[in-house]
């Protein structure tokens, strides 16, 4: 059974990935480059599951179809679990992933290897115009590196080693990238959901 989805994000390389992960899953994906009149949801929740769900809804209710929202961040151990959902303003107004994972490794700076744990997180939430909302968890464990490295991904891919990897996830391709991504194992998620027949 196919579905018609919008993508709730303007975040080009996101959307790229979602479509490169669920390309073989029964779904036609719209993005908001499809609605440009649609307004922006501010991401004022204190957990990815609060902004995923507020911003899926929001572009469900405006585009009267289903719409696929994703918050995602990193959460460090050694950091009381920061920067969370401010992972991509960790820096404040200014924020680019550069900046933010620079700010990242300064405050890491004497933070031991064995210390360097840390996990990606994504919170997919599927809104519908009746209004149910299904959400999809999926985590990368891993640690923190004490440089950037590689040039593939986004975000703070350049200096995450996923668990039992020597390459951050910017060294992976694509593909190697999705298989252990915290993105590829909420989608997986909702792949199953799918396949239920909603």
């Amino acid at each position: 059974m196919g579905l018609d989805i919008v993508l709730a994000t303007r975040n080009k390389k996101k959307v790229e990935e979602i479509k490169r992960i669920v390309r073989d899953m029964p779904v036609t994906i719209y993005t908001l480059d499809d609605f440009p009149e649609c307004p922006e949801v501010e991401e004022d929740g204190k957990t990815f599951d609060e902004n995923a769900v507020k911003k899926a809804r929001a572009v469900s209710k405006y585009t009267k179809m289903p719409a696929l929202a994703d918050d995602s961040g990193l959460e460090v151990y050694a950091l009381n679990g920061a920067p969370g959902v401010l992972s991509a303003r960790y820096v404040g107004g200014n924020a680019n992933d550069k900046r933010n994972y620079e700010k990242l490794l300064n405050e890491m700076k004497s933070v031991k290897s064995e210390d360097r744990g840390a996990r990606f997180v994504c919170c997919i939430a599927l809104a519908f115009p009746d209004g149910k909302v299904e959400t999809f968890i999926g985590y990368a464990e891993g640690r923190i590196g004490t440089e950037p490295k590689g040039s593939n991904g986004f975000g703070y891919d350049p200096v995450f080693y996923p668990k039992g990897h020597e390459r951050t996830f910017a060294e992976m391709s694509d593909k190697g990238k999705d298989l252990l991504s915290h993105r590829g194992a909420a989608l997986g998620r909702l792949y199953d959901f799918l396949r239920r027949g909603l």
